[in-house]
């Protein structure tokens, strides 16, 4: 996750602690980090979008954790001393009971993060998500109007999204927006922008896809659509900060944003490039994040490196607690993906960004080409840029 506001026009945010290691709280390293925990409560969902990596639709699975099974899992990830845990899905509030695991955890000291998409929010759950103490609301939407209701498979879904994150800032939630990035929403993009100033939206996260799930079949970009969105999410980040009106954007999932913010930054503002470079190499991009810096535990309690890697289990949170399997040092796979840039072969291995890039994102790499330590085909940099030759 890059924190664009933060590392381009040297505003700070909330967790940058984590990501950057500055301020109070800060580990001593990346490494040193207890991961941000995504909890898929329920692969339930009432939407169909064309990306969702769980391949979820409108009907009851089995075999999801109990209330007691979660009510388990949280202790010890609050024992255990996670940041931050994300209730996802599926949709996670089409899950009875997820508010009251909330409210458990909350008194337990967790911080939640709710990643949904935001139709099921009335004014009365707003008010009850605020009351819990919800950090953060992320909605997802993919475009403006039928653009997102194409992509997600529901019409209406639009409208009903923007008036959950209207319930939410109504009763003092902080809600931002969550979004991925395919040759669909970037035509949006300049739309989706005019949309956060509109709405007076906190904070946006634009997701770079990772194809998995229903994804594999969803459209990726090119590497000249990926840099013009990179270009548009600079621009209009910049603009918000000139204009007295700051919002924390973030861009997720191909860490050769780094490498792109800081070339940007090098040619506007060295000063600030160097700052930002510096931030950047602490945290470590890929090689600091999954398996290391996140988590996945999924909705049948399996626990997996990030949330992208579905096909790979390092254990199960309902055998074995979460805490016991992520410190566990005889699993292969976690000694392997904590020393990645070891592994990495290709033009990743030779890239200058290596030090910030961290050799990308291994899900993706894993996914596309059934090789965890292949370069990475999500990068849009071209071999000059890295300073890869032939």
């Amino acid at each position: 996750m890059l924190n664009v506001t933060k590392l381009l026009c040297g505003l700070d945010q909330p967790m940058d602690a984590l990501r950057y290691g500055h301020g109070a709280g800060a580990p001593r390293s990346a490494r040193e980090r207890k991961p941000v925990v995504v909890w898929n409560v329920s692969r339930t969902c009432n939407l169909r979008c064309l990306h969702c990596y769980s391949d979820s639709y409108a009907r009851k699975y089995s075999g999801e954790l109990t209330y007691t099974q979660g009510i388990d899992l949280l202790k010890d990830l609050a024992k255990f001393g996670v940041p931050a845990v994300l209730l996802s899905g599926g949709e996670p509030l089409a899950r009875r009971d997820t508010l009251r695991l909330a409210e458990f955890g909350r008194m337990l000291g967790l911080k939640f993060t709710l990643s949904t998409n935001g139709t099921l929010i009335t004014e009365t759950l707003a008010e009850r998500i605020r009351e819990i103490g919800f950090s953060y609301v992320g909605i997802s939407i993919d475009g403006i109007g039928a653009t997102n209701d194409g992509f997600r498979g529901v019409s209406g879904a639009f409208d009903r999204a923007v008036r959950g994150i209207r319930n939410c800032k109504e009763v003092g939630q902080k809600v931002g927006l969550r979004l991925t990035l395919t040759p669909q929403t970037v035509q949006d993009l300049d739309r989706i922008f005019d949309f956060i100033e509109a709405e007076d939206i906190d904070r946006a996260c634009f997701y770079h896809l990772v194809p998995t799930g229903r994804g594999r079949g969803a459209m990726a970009l090119d590497t000249a659509q990926t840099r013009a969105a990179l270009n548009t999410i600079f621009k209009r980040t910049r603009e918000f900060v000139a204009g007295g009106t700051p919002r924390e954007i973030l861009t997720v999932d191909n860490h050769a944003d780094a490498a792109s913010l800081y070339l940007t930054l090098l040619h506007d503002d060295p000063v600030q490039a160097a700052r930002a470079y510096d931030a950047l190499v602490w945290n470590g991009g890929g090689a600091n994040s999954s398996g290391t810096g996140i988590a996945d535990i999924d909705t049948q309690g399996n626990v997996h490196p990030d949330q992208f890697f579905q096909g790979v289990t390092l254990g199960n949170v309902k055998n074995r607690r979460f805490s016991e399997i992520w410190i566990d040092e005889s699993n292969e796979l976690l000694r392997a993906l904590r020393s990645s840039k070891l592994r990495i072969h290709g033009r990743c291995a030779q890239c200058r960004f290596m030090p910030i890039c961290g050799g990308n994102f291994r899900a993706r790499a894993f996914n596309m080409t059934g090789d965890l330590w292949a370069s990475d085909p999500g990068c849009y940099l071209d071999d000059a840029t890295i300073g890869v030759t032939a």
